[in-house]
Order: structure tokens, then C-alpha cells, then sequence
């Protein structure tokens, strides 16, 4: 099996509790903060070594304090540090998790989010089948460089996850990355907002007319909504959660989980219903990553 390109961020996630978010002028006290390795990029990556997938995590590390904490981290679990931007410090995002578990972010991007094409010369595109993007990337000025790349190596089958902020994405970037006929893994906002449309059903239509390929929308407690490239279309049913930590992660651990069983062979509405499962068990643990030896025990025969 061919393994899979990852290619995008890795940040540092600074969780803060905060019950609710704050007025403006208010002055709330969380009880805690802490740090942890995020970004989507490192958590799609994180979920497909969960599987024992093959893949290939291409995520520049900047300097200062939130660089050296990646890299440190990066050493402890093995993780190869393919790229080092000694010259741009890396940013961070502050995850403010509501009592109910909801997120919100306020990231501060750095060299965690930018591209150079040479970074890809030691992997040949033609060694690999999938390449997984986000929509942060792109919207950044090197944004242009990840698209010509994909562009030039039409081998790869690119999953694409534009996120929260895709729609503000140039619509110049937008249409291109759209002609590369990704498979795309939206919310249903995200579906909303890039559709134009009012439902989710006629959102997974449209998206699907522009990039030809297979659109799969989260739903959250109600599963989630695949308009697949041959046209068919089902909805798989969710897993119920127990206790909700916090939601940070639980899109990409979701599209990760469907990347890694595809890279393996198994079948795409297969791949969906386990996405639906990991999802919702990382939604139990706070921050963005299955702690180790929490794998759901019905996913454990894809190991």
C-alpha cells in the first residue's frame, strides 16, 4: 500500500477553560491552562499512527518557545522533524473551552503554516496516493506555492479539510484548489458557508458539481453525510460520547481516521463509520489527541 502525504501544521495548543467566553471589559479567572501538541495537520498524523497506517507528515517547526516545545516533543515521541525553519518563530493557538466543551480559537500563525516546494524534492509524489491539506495553509501568502504543487502532481489523491475559515479564502485559491477535485471534509457550516446553500444536502450537491469528487459533511450527534464522487449519497449515524472534554480535534481526528483505513484498503462508507467513532472518543480527552491506549476497542482490529 502506498502511504500518505500530511502536509501542513503542527502548533502548540494552550487549553484554557474558561466555562464561558468572556464580555467585553469582563475579567474571568481560569482555574488552568495547559500545553499540548495540536495543529491539523500533526493530529491527522497523529491518528494515522494510531492505525499503523503509512504516511508521511511534512510540518515545518519554526524557533522560539513553542518551536523548541515541537521539537522537544517531537524527540520524545520519535517523531522524524523533516523541516526546520530556524529563522520564523512557530506560533501557537489559544484553545478557550466552554463548560459544555465547544471551542474557540484565537491562533497566532507561524512558521508552522507556510510551504516551500523544496521541502518536497526528498518525497517523490509518485511514492505516495493521498495528500491531506487544510484550509489555513492555503489561505497563507505560500498558500499559491501548495496549490502549484498539487497542481503539478496530479498522482496524488488530495483530501481537503478548507476548516472554519475556508470561505475566506481568495476566490482565486478557492476555484483552483476546487479544479484539483479534492475529496472534501466539511461541517456543516463549512458546507453552508462554501455552498451558499441552506441545507447540508444541497450543500454536499453543489460542492460535489464543482470538484467532481466525493464530499463528506459532519454532522455532529447526528453522524455524518457523504455525497460520494460516483454521486451516491448516505448518511452514517454517530456514536454517542460520554463525557464531553472538550471538541478540539475531533474533525481531524475524523478525517484522519478515514485517510488511514483508506490507505490501508478498506471501504470508504467503512472508513466513515469508524471516523464517527474516533471522533467521538476524542471528544472525551482534552486537547486535540487520543491519549495512548484509549483506541476504542471496536477500531482495534484495523491495527
Amino acid at each position: 500500500m502506498k502511504p500518505a502525504l500530511i502536509i501542513g501544521s503542527t502548533c502548540v495548543d494552550i487549553i484554557i477553560p474558561v466555562g464561558r467566553l468572556p464580555k467585553t471589559e469582563e475579567n474571568l479567572h481560569p482555574q488552568s491552562q495547559s500545553m499540548m501538541l495540536g495543529g491539523c495537520a500533526y493530529n491527522v498524523a497523529h491518528i494515522m499512527r494510531l492505525f499503523q497506517a503509512p504516511h508521511t507528515l511534512i510540518t515545518p517547526i519554526g524557533s522560539g518557545i513553542y518551536g523548541d516545545y515541537v521539537a522537544s516533543q517531537f524527540a520524545r515521541l520519535r517523531i522524524p522533524a523533516s523541516i526546520r525553519v530556524p529563522d520564523l518563530e512557530n506560533g501557537c493557538c489559544y484553545c478557550l473551552v466552554e463548560a459544555g466543551g465547544e471551542r474557540t480559537f484565537l491562533s497566532i500563525h507561524g512558521a508552522e503554516y507556510t510551504f516551500q516546494k523544496a521541502w518536497m524534492d526528498s518525497y517523490p509524489a509518485q511514492n505516495y496516493r493521498f495528500a491531506y491539506v487544510c484550509g489555513l495553509e492555503i489561505e497563507e501568502s505560500t498558500g499559491v506555492a501548495l496549490i502549484e504543487y498539487l497542481e503539478e502532481h496530479p498522482c496524488l489523491e488530495v483530501c481537503y479539510a478548507p476548516g472554519p475559515r475556508g470561505v475566506k479564502i481568495s476566490s482565486e485559491k478557492k476555484e483552483r484548489m476546487f479544479g484539483i477535485r479534492p475529496l472534501l471534509h466539511i461541517n456543516k457550516q463549512e458546507a453552508l458557508d462554501l455552498s451558499g446553500c441552506s441545507d447540508y444536502e444541497a450543500a454536499a450537491e453543489r460542492l460535489h458539481a464543482r470538484t467532481q469528487n466525493t464530499v463528506i459533511i459532519t454532522l455532529g450527534a447526528q453522524g455524518a453525510y457523504c455525497k460520494e464522487k460516483s454521486g451516491e449519497a448516505f448518511l452514517i449515524p454517530s456514536v454517542p460520547s460520554g463525557h464531553v472534554a472538550d471538541t478540539i480535534g475531533a474533525g481531524d481526528a475524523h478525517i484522519g481516521t478515514i485517510l488511514a483505513l483508506l490507505t490501508k484498503g478498506y471501504p470508504l462508507r467503512e472508513a466513515i463509520s469508524c471516523a464517527n467513532i474516533m471522533s467521538a472518543a476524542v471528544v472525551e480527552h482534552p486537547g486535540a489527541t487520543l491519549p495512548a491506549g484509549h483506541m476504542p476497542e471496536t477500531l482495534k482490529k484495523y491495527l
